[in-house]
């Protein structure tokens, strides 16, 4: 006798090898295009901004290897960010360490995503945000995709771009504020972080609504 099985889980031969672009394909045949991906980078850090991207990609020119950037080694993300910016539409923003202490890191990232959609060249018809949030104020249709950036290449991209550029940022702050280790760390809660706070205290950069900077 046969037997059924229910799982709420998909199996392993049905689960993807990596994001495609699929979504945006389904989004261009009910006639919304361009299709716009977003995510951020930064919101669990210390110390320096969130800084969150979009990017439109061009179907026929996407470059092959596009991931979710904490999978990807420094020097992966370096290429494929020069290709992104070769061949796809850009645009990238970000939240001050004092913008996030005023309104919280949820809202700044938000914020900040839509600020890098609002700047693309082209007005996107839907944009695909990485997370459980889509961004408030949006000028057009958005939504939101759990693990996004494993699942569509547009949203890998946007946290390609976002992760390489506040890494190129945390770098230059490192030569404005010396001796927290920022080029190495990019602000992260590491104990030679922690270790720099307690020996010099906080500076600018620096979150002071995160633990344990904030003073309860």
């Amino acid at each position: 006798m046969a037997k059924s099985t229910s799982s709420d889980s998909r199996l392993l031969f049905d689960m993807p090898d990596g994001p495609d672009f699929s979504m945006e394909m389904a989004a261009r045949k009910r006639g919304l295009w361009p299709v716009a991906g977003t995510d951020e980078a930064g919101r669990g850090p210390l110390a320096g901004p969130v800084v969150a991207a979009a990017v439109v990609l061009d179907p026929d020119n996407i470059p092959d290897g596009l991931h979710d950037s904490k999978q990807l080694s420094a020097a992966r993300r370096e290429m494929l960010f020069a290709r992104i910016m070769e061949t796809a539409f850009v645009s990238v923003a970000s939240s001050s360490s004092r913008r996030i202490d005023t309104i919280d890191i949820r809202k700044a990232s938000l914020d900040a995503m839509r600020r890098a959609v609002a700047g693309l060249e082209v007005a996107p018809k839907l944009v695909l945000t990485d997370g459980r949030d889509v961004p408030p104020g949006l000028a057009c249709e958005g939504r939101a995709v759990i693990k996004g950036d494993a699942l569509s290449v547009s949203i890998s991209a946007a946290s390609i771009v976002a992760k390489v550029m506040r890494d190129r940022m945390m770098a230059r702050a490192e030569e404005t504020y010396p001796g927290y280790g920022f080029a190495v760390h990019a602000g992260y809660a590491t104990q030679v972080h922690r270790t720099a706070i307690e020996s010099i205290g906080p500076c600018r950069l620096h979150r002071m609504s995160f633990r344990p900077l904030r003073k309860e």
